[in-house]
């Protein structure tokens, strides 16, 4: 029998969340890039192209879900161009090949691309079309371009679609006819499906999905359909173990104003699952029938689709269909993004185990600089066996980022066993790296002066942390933005006339995604985040930088909690809390270089650090060293 349509009866939880999530392994960096024959799989791209007769094809970074991280068996731009960042486009023509990123990845898609012949179009910088204007002054009148419709979003997909069209070219989104040419491609994933227990959660799906649907219904919409997986997880109370470092599960839901079919793989449904299917009402389906069962539904009125968080695929079946969309922001973002008190408590409590684990981290760094060999993949490896040794720690966040001189200036740089610097002689270690925990997930990057370090660069440090705590210190009206303060954090870096190449901050997922929406903090506008207000109980990061190429990387990241301080008759007024709780490397700053404000602050921060952390130091020389790290500037 299909196990998936029979509803387990009196059946207890087969197994708790704690007992599943601990079957969870260090991250494994061996990818072996190094090996990829780019150049003969994009002549094998260009002939399956031909033979479909395509001019141009599009492949993205995306799944079908529109994940930031997703599972290898979805990582074909990274097969066919080399380039392994987990944001870039990549465009193959039968002449030439063009890879769009932005500012976080620019020095290591130069290297990674490298001899492919591969184009690198520098998002962002001056002179350079992005990917769309591109299309619309290249495509030729009557060319084809393929693009699998199920791995871009929405918003995108019709914007790329005007283009094509401007151009009097055709776009083609159905199946993706190179899928096959990837022969070794990794093995899809359906790992069992978990329940979160409502005393981690904070409120019952039943809550939960009575507030959607009143979200729904004000939206004017009867139903919506949801396929981003962070979304549905949040609703339902689940957690899976699909994508690497994200505890999802593979799923595509609709809710109606009277029902909720939830599409999971088969192979996922546990017993517990089952049971609490057939307890909420919630019927189960296969994922596998999601877009048979598409253009068969319908509704007594609009449905809702997050034009971001749906893919093309959807949104067009839906259209030819003849069913009316609401095309708004997911309510669940916005629900999901304001952490609840049972949230907001375990997160204090895990992000000071975190900060303990990381201060010790960096106290072993710094003892053992100069003396003892090291480098960037072994303390990777390291920090990494020292987070997951802690009781309610299952998985990193994300990969760690351990980076040494030239490469701390790639933000997303990732060291691997066959490919790591030497940490020794003079110059910046920079650590990025982070936890999913029962009860919340951590972010936190630190910077370490090691050896000698030019007065210019420590200049560039204390400029970076004077922005870090200007941004942590703010005081604003209820209804600013991120926009409104990015300023406060990236105003002490431009003073330098130097400037980080993405966002100062960004939405932190309880035990779900470290990245989420839909508030950030960046100068930039973007629609989905520009200008969403930061309310009380948001979880957002706090990281400017500097990033010189070939030289060095320096970023100082802290979470912040936004709380309410006071209200008067000038309105009510927000603020910051730091849930990191991890010392700055005073050997990295010029104190003559802090203003007196900031001063205190780091002062202060300092106070906070020593008085939380020192219960957790092991032994009287981590206790000694944070006394001495934390002491106050003159």
């Amino acid at each position: 029998m299909n196990r998936l349509f029979i509803l387990a009866d009196g059946i207890g939880c087969r197994f708790r969340f704690s007992d599943a999530v601990y079957a969870f392994t260090l991250y494994d960096r061996s990818k072996g890039e190094n090996t990829m024959d780019v150049c003969g799989r994009l002549r094998a791209l260009r002939e399956r192209m031909k033979e479909c007769g395509a001019q141009w094809y599009l492949c993205t970074s995306e799944d079908p879900h529109g994940s930031e991280y997703v599972n290898a068996h979805y990582h074909d731009r990274e097969y066919y161009s080399g380039f392994t960042g987990s944001a870039g486009t990549l465009l193959v023509g039968t002449e030439e090949a063009l890879l769009w990123t932005d500012g976080r990845y620019f020095v290591q898609a130069e290297a990674e691309l490298f001899g492919s012949g591969i184009r690198l179009m520098r998002m962002g910088d001056a002179g350079v079309p992005t990917l769309n204007a591109f299309l619309e002054d290249k495509l030729q009148e009557g060319e084809f371009l393929f693009l699998d419709g199920r791995r871009i979003s929405a918003s995108a997909g019709r914007e790329l679609a005007a283009a094509v069209k401007a151009a009097g070219a055709k776009l083609r989104i159905g199946s993706d006819p190179a899928w096959d040419l990837w022969e070794e491609r990794p093995a899809d994933s359906a790992e069992e499906i978990l329940l979160l227990p409502e005393e981690l959660a904070g409120k019952s799906f039943a809550e939960k999905l009575s507030e959607y649907r009143d979200a729904l219904a004000g939206a004017g919409a009867v139903a919506a359909v949801i396929s981003a997986l962070d979304e549905e997880m949040w609703l339902f109370n689940l957690r899976g173990r699909d994508v690497e470092c994200n505890p999802v599960a593979y799923a595509y839901t609709v809710v109606t104003q009277y029902g909720v079919s939830l599409y999971v793989k088969e192979e996922a449904v546990t017993d517990e699952l089952c049971a609490f299917a057939e307890r909420e009402c919630i019927t189960l389906k296969p994922y596998a029938d999601f877009y048979r069962d598409l253009p068969k539904l319908r509704f007594d009125g609009d449905v809702l689709l997050d034009p971001e968080r749906i893919n093309y695929l959807i949104f067009r079946m839906l259209q030819r269909s003849g069913i009316g969309i609401v095309g708004a922001p997911s309510p669940i973002l916005f629900a999901k993004a304001v952490k609840n008190e049972s949230e907001l408590a375990r997160s204090e409590k895990v992000y000071l185990k975190d900060s303990a684990v990381l201060t010790r981290f960096l106290y072993r760094v710094k003892q053992r600089a100069g003396k003892e060999a090291m480098d960037e993949y072994t303390l990777a490896q390291e920090l990494d066996g020292m987070r997951l040794a802690q009781e309610d720690c299952y998985e990193l966040s994300f990969p760690t980022i351990s980076a040494f001189g030239p490469n701390a200036a790639m933000m997303h740089y990732e060291a691997t066993e066959e490919h790591s610097a030497a940490v020794s002689g003079d110059g910046f270690y920079l650590v990025d790296s982070g936890g999913q925990y029962e009860g919340g997930t951590t972010d936190v990057t630190r910077t370490l002066a090691l050896g000698c370090i030019p007065d210019e660069q420590k200049r560039e440090f204390t400029r970076v942390a004077a922005g870090m705590l200007a941004l942590q210190n703010a005081v604003f009206l209820k209804g600013c933005s991120g926009r409104n303060l990015d300023i406060l954090a990236r105003g002490p870096v431009w003073e330098l006339e130097r400037d980080y190449k993405c966002g100062t901050g960004h939405g932190v997922g309880y035990m779900l995604n470290v990245h989420e929406g839909p508030a950030a903090i960046r100068w930039k506008k973007r629609e989905e985040s520009a200008d969403t207000p930061l309310e009380a109980g948001m979880i957002l990061s706090d990281e400017p930088g500097v990033y010189v190429e070939g030289s060095h990387g320096i970023r100082i990241e802290n979470i912040l909690k936004v709380v309410k301080r006071t209200e008067n008759g000038d309105g009510e007024f927000m603020g910051f809390e730091p849930l990191t709780l991890v010392p700055l490397d005073k050997d990295a700053i010029l104190p003559e270089a802090l203003e007196p404000k900031e001063k205190e602050w780091l002062n202060d921060y300092h106070r906070l650090v020593r008085e939380k952390l020192l219960p957790f130091m092991q032994g009287p020389e981590e206790q000694e060293w944070l006394l001495c790290v934390t002491e106050a500037l003159a």
